[in-house]
């Protein structure tokens, strides 16, 4: 395939702190040592030496009861739950690693401005600039529940928080200007006082005086990672984000989705070149395409269909339970999150599935149809790449570590005798070998509303 567009494919990992996606912890190669820091410090590696970008993990905090109102099926299929608090699972892969990204995500709708801006500061400090915020807003009734709320807040006042949460989080990342560390041993003076001030922020939402606690990291700001979809969302993307993680159901609706986006960061006055989108996909790697469809088979064979149908009802926020699950999914409004809702409509109108059918498929599902050989898998992300559908990819493993390994072993070199993969680490910085510059102290403020 000859090729149409200058640059270099991104490559990040999604990852959860416990079992994974549906059936993955049942794989005959699945390890399962969750609750260990070496099956964590193993996957870092094997990233690490493919060249990834950066892995990064999902995370909510409360186990969903939206399938049936109960937390039976999600507990008996492993649908979200366990999982580990991602802050240390991280900083134990950073400690093995020196050039692999790491981020993890904490929601703005249950922490304060000022616990993040500390948390993930510290971490691009002792990671010498490598650390990831993947910013939610939170998508579920339970995680409310466990915070003394009745209900999650509707999808905009949830965003206009998250927006005020950014601006206080960028004020103190911007709190200390850089060099006002001056560790002059001679002289005494260990930082310039007129270098670190207050923020004194008085929002609808918070209330902060800083100064942060530590002056500015290698990042400026750790790279911010967002995967909102509903127009909300997207337009908040737009503004914050440095990487925008995605699924679809097809290559037309990526690029609809990346033209869109790229227009919306330019009109908030940012290069859109330095957003970059990342949809997911689900490599199944074969010898052959039977042997790859035959391995697709084997991975689907292990998902029952009620449990996927409560990995799809808690990520919309919606329990399917309630509807007939042998006829078509009907229209729903949608609390959770949206791109999901927005693939499953695509792909039911497509292959006319029934709920249950869905749930089926979407427990299972391999996004961004990448089985086949390495030739073929490539082919696909190339052409993605080259019509504008994705500047990268965050490769979803059907089971780990093995499907890491076997995308590192098979797949990564493929990339590489194309040209299209670095073979070695351009920078010392995530932000470096993303290609997104550091940011200079109150460039957020170009990007408000």
């Amino acid at each position: 395939m000859p090729r149409t567009r200058p640059g270099q494919i991104h490559l990040a990992a999604f990852m959860n702190a416990g079992p994974g996606g549906v059936g993955a912890w049942r794989h005959p190669d699945a390890e399962s040592g969750w609750f260990s820091p070496a099956f964590y410090q193993k996957v870092g590696r094997i990233l690490e030496a493919a060249r990834f970008d950066f892995v990064f993990f999902a995370d909510s905090l409360g186990i969903p009861r939206s399938f049936g109102n109960s937390i039976e099926n999600h507990v008996h299929y492993g649908v979200g739950t366990p999982r580990l608090d991602p802050i240390p699972v991280i900083a134990q892969i950073a400690a093995v690693t020196e050039h692999l990204g790491v981020g993890a995500t904490l929601s703005t709708g249950y922490q304060q401005p000022f616990n993040a801006a500390r948390t993930f500061s510290s971490l691009d400090h002792l990671t010498s600039g490598r650390a990831g915020w993947n910013v939610v807003t939170s998508f579920q009734d339970a995680e409310a529940l466990n915070f003394g709320n009745e209900k999650l807040p509707g999808r905009s006042e949830r965003y206009q928080r998250a927006d005020e949460f950014l601006e206080v989080t960028a004020k103190l990342w911007d709190s200390w200007q850089d060099g006002a560390l001056k560790l002059d041993k001679a002289s005494g003076d260990f930082a310039d006082p007129a270098a670190v001030a207050s923020i004194n922020h008085q929002g609808a939402h918070f209330q902060v005086q800083g100064p942060l606690s530590l002056p500015r990291s290698p990042q400026g700001y750790p790279v911010i990672i967002q995967a909102g979809s509903s127009p909300d969302g997207r337009d908040f993307a737009a503004r914050w984000a440095d990487v925008i993680f995605c699924s679809h159901a097809s290559i037309e609706s990526a690029i609809a989705f990346y033209a869109e986006v790229k227009a919306l960061a330019a009109r908030h006055g940012r290069d859109p070149d330095h957003l970059k989108i990342l949809p997911a996909v689900t490599p199944i790697v074969g010898r052959s395409e039977e042997d790859a469809e035959a391995r697709k088979l084997e991975f689907e064979e292990l998902v029952p269909a009620e449990a996927g149908l409560a990995r799809l009802s808690y990520h919309i926020d919606v329990d399917l339970s309630q509807f007939d699950l042998d006829k078509p999914l009907p229209p729903l409004e949608v609390k959770g999150v949206y791109g999901h809702y927005h693939e499953v409509l695509e792909v039911a109108a497509r292959e006319n599935f029934t709920v249950r059918q869905l749930g089926k498929w979407y427990g299972a599902r391999t996004e961004g149809d990448l089985v086949g050989t390495p030739a073929v898998i490539v082919d696909r992300m190339e052409e993605w790449f080259d019509r504008r559908a994705a500047d990268g990819f965050m490769i979803s493993p059907t089971h780990v570590p093995a499907a890491f390994e076997q995308f590192a072993e098979h797949v990564v070199p493929e990339l590489q005798r194309r040209g299209l993969f670095r073979t070695e680490y351009e920078g010392a910085t995530l932000r470096e070998n993303l290609g997104v510059p550091r940011p200079a102290s109150g460039e957020w403020k170009s990007r408000l509303r």
